[in-house]
């Protein structure tokens, strides 16, 4: 097997294109962070990006592509950071470690995702992106829950069920105190992690 080396790989294959992109996608962060969805403009964001209007728009029509892609980029984080969880033995240490995850993704990249969250009943593609990133989340939950030995079916009580409600119950909880601080995750995570092992069956 040929052997890998990160870095070179990266110098060798990684295009102007793709620097410019990436520039394009880590200014529309900064401008969410400094403006808002809003307030942001097409002419901003080639402006931070170091490139003009009309070379913006080779890549992206408008801003709503734009902070579609950047969501794209934020949610395949989101679920490679946390593949593991469905395939850790031990539930109680899955639950520890998906939550921890969990926390630093929404420190790192909460605007983002609240953003998500905020436009995924208006810009069909930015909430198909969400759902799917959901439905993933469910299913690792739902694996969890059926490892610690909730029963596996579709009935209120049974593990898929329990699992989307524990999912969309933590998009929630978090979203709120993304907007607070690194305290109130750390809280919500330490709330959230208790709620999941008490359905767990876990603690009582």
């Amino acid at each position: 097997m040929p052997s890998y080396h990160p870095a070179r790989s990266r110098r060798a294959t990684e295009r102007k294109g793709d620097v410019r992109e990436r520039a394009i996608l880590d200014t529309c962060e900064a401008l969410l962070a400094h403006k808002g969805y809003d307030a942001m403009t097409v002419g901003g964001i080639a402006q931070g990006a170091g490139i003009t209007r009309g070379a913006l728009y080779f890549y992206f029509g408008s801003k709503q592509e734009a902070v579609t892609a950047l969501v794209a980029r934020t949610v395949e984080h989101l679920w490679e950071r946390s593949r593991t969880t469905a395939q850790t033995d031990e539930p109680r240490q899955a639950i520890a470690a998906a939550m921890q995850r969990t926390v630093e993704l929404w420190n790192e990249h909460g605007l983002v995702m609240r953003t998500a969250i905020d436009l995924s009943l208006t810009v069909p593609e930015i909430g198909e992106l969400w759902n799917h990133t959901a439905d993933l989340f469910i299913a690792a939950i739902t694996a969890v829950l059926e490892r610690a030995g909730v029963q596996a079916g579709t009935a209120p009580d049974q593990a898929s069920s329990m699992a989307r409600a524990l999912c969309w119950m933590i998009e929630r909880t978090f979203y709120h105190a993304s907007q607070k601080s690194r305290d109130e995750l750390q809280k919500a995570s330490a709330t959230c992690e208790h709620i999941w092992l008490i359905s767990a069956g876990l603690i009582n």
